[in-house]
């Protein structure tokens, strides 16, 4: 069984939205192990001198316990396009360490960024987030994601973000996109025209 892992932003010294970390944390330590550590992880992430300030990615490798807590400087992939690619059998509703099958189908992106997973026709998430869509007037994130992430499900509680289910043809209904997750806050992201997204067999344009 691979270990989980958790990705938690730190700002300045300061750990980002732990309450919703602990929430995933515990509620996949009780579907994998069936066991309660009531992860605290306010008492576990604590931050080294050495990177108190600037933007830092906290990872924490997990499995019936506690297993390794990691400190890095992030730097943000930029993102401008992304391709289709059709695959109905990957299964990653958990944060596993072990992202061999989400690797695979990376490698398939032609020359774009990123990738865009189609499950049954319909839209997903990318290789490292959940994403995102503007329609003129609001915010809508897929209702089928290979992964909820606690970004999506804290921006859907605060009623930013609405879910829908949305299919590979209805791409052209919206204006563009964002890619968001623990590291990537969607006010922090720059619009993805549709027009950037790419059907797994077209050619990537210069």
């Amino acid at each position: 069984m691979s270990l989980l892992f958790e990705s938690i932003r730190i700002e300045d010294g300061v750990p980002q939205h732990l309450e919703w970390h602990e929430r995933r944390m515990n509620r996949s330590i009780m579907e994998v192990w069936g066991s309660s550590i009531n992860v605290k992880l306010a008492d576990l992430v604590v931050v080294p001198p050495e990177h108190i300030h600037g933007l830092v990615k906290c990872n924490i490798r997990y499995g019936p316990e506690i297993r390794e807590i990691i400190f890095q400087f992030y730097k943000k992939r930029i993102i401008r396009s992304l391709r289709l690619i059709e695959c109905d059998t990957i299964d990653y509703h958990l944060k596993y360490l072990d992202r061999g099958g989400l690797n695979a189908l990376f490698h398939l992106r032609n020359g774009c960024d990123e990738i865009i997973i189609v499950n049954e026709g319909f839209l997903t998430d990318t290789s490292v987030s959940n994403i995102i869509f503007h329609d003129g007037k609001k915010w809508v994130t897929p209702a089928r994601p290979l992964l909820r992430g606690t970004c999506c499900e804290r921006l859907i509680e605060e009623g930013f973000l609405t879910e829908q289910d949305i299919m590979a043809g209805d791409i052209g209904k919206f204006t563009g996109c964002k890619l968001i997750n623990a590291m990537r806050d969607p006010g922090e992201q720059e619009l993805i025209p549709v027009s950037a997204i790419l059907e797994q067999g077209s050619p990537m344009m210069d």
